[in-house]
């Protein structure tokens, strides 16, 4: 699988100790991406988890490889890349399944196109190239790059 494939998970930060132990915040919450024996792509190579667990919003982990503090500091602030789980089904989405869709209502209506996926404390936003958010609880369904929306009346109308 290419880089190119690959998604950003976390990234390291600083090493911790001297036995190559490193602080990881996740991108994702999907915690099993550093399950033991999980493999996540830095720095080009494969790094394994050994183990990992929480510390407070982040995680320390020992990978593989990494027996050292020296070889820890190595990949201090280095993206960890994963492959793609499969399909959530009804249980969610995916935020790289979002950005780059075509955005439509059930009755066809065009949109524009996802550009980011905004956080937002109630629900997360759709940010659609002409700037109009839409909260990610009207989506109803995503199939071939379309999100199809259940929008209220008058969402559109605010620009």
């Amino acid at each position: 699988m290419s880089t190119s494939e690959l998604l950003e998970v976390g990234r390291i930060g600083r090493a911790h100790g001297v036995r190559g132990a490193v602080y990881v915040s996740l991108l994702t919450d999907r915690t099993e991406r550093l399950d033991v024996g999980a493999r996540l792509q830095a720095k080009g190579g494969w790094l394994v988890v050994v183990s990992a667990r929480p510390a407070g919003t982040r995680w320390l982990v020992q990978f593989e490889g990494l027996d050292d503090r020296t070889a820890a500091e190595a990949y201090v602030n280095t993206p960890l890349l994963a492959e793609p789980l499969p399909s959530l089904d009804d249980q969610g989405w995916y935020v790289h399944d979002l950005i780059g869709a075509a955005v439509v209502s059930g009755d066809g209506s065009q949109h524009g196109r996802c550009v980011s996926v905004v956080a937002n404390p109630a629900h997360d936003l759709l940010e659609l190239d002409s700037g109009v958010l839409v909260p990610v609880v009207f989506v109803t369904g995503i199939a071939d790059g379309v999100v199809t929306i259940d929008p209220p009346d008058g969402l559109f109308d605010l620009l």
